[in-house]
């Protein structure tokens, strides 16, 4: 029996996989991060996002992570962070237009994940 899974893909070399240039490695270096993707649909749910309402909505996160997720999406330019000079100081997530073009991305790999499921795959 023939393998054919790949006929319609390039040709990929097993020591391509691993090596840090390699696109997919970038991809997962942006918004691998455990709770990014789901960050980034609850900033477009309702953008901008107050970062009281993100801890809140990620309750299951440390202060600390979520910092840190969202200091690293900043710095991918994913988001934009706004701070306003008020008491009690106020801090304000948006998605960029970087952003935004991961959202039918994200709606893909749900939809996926919804076929792997039924497929009984799981």
């Amino acid at each position: 029996m023939q393998n054919n899974t790949n006929n319609e893909r390039k040709a990929v070399r097993n020591e391509d996989l691993f090596l840090n240039d390699s696109p997919l490695t970038g991809v997962f270096k942006i918004i691998g991060g455990k709770w990014k993707i789901m960050l980034i649909k609850a900033i477009a749910a309702k953008c901008p996002k107050r970062f009281g309402e993100l801890k809140r909505e990620t309750n299951f996160l440390s202060q600390g992570t979520l910092t840190t997720q969202l200091k690293e999406m900043e710095r991918d330019r994913l988001i934009e962070r706004q701070a306003f000079a008020e008491s009690p100081p106020r801090v304000e997530y948006k998605l960029t237009d970087l952003g935004k073009t991961l959202l039918p991305v994200i709606d893909v790999l749900e939809d996926w994940y919804a076929n792997f499921q039924i497929s009984g795959k799981h």
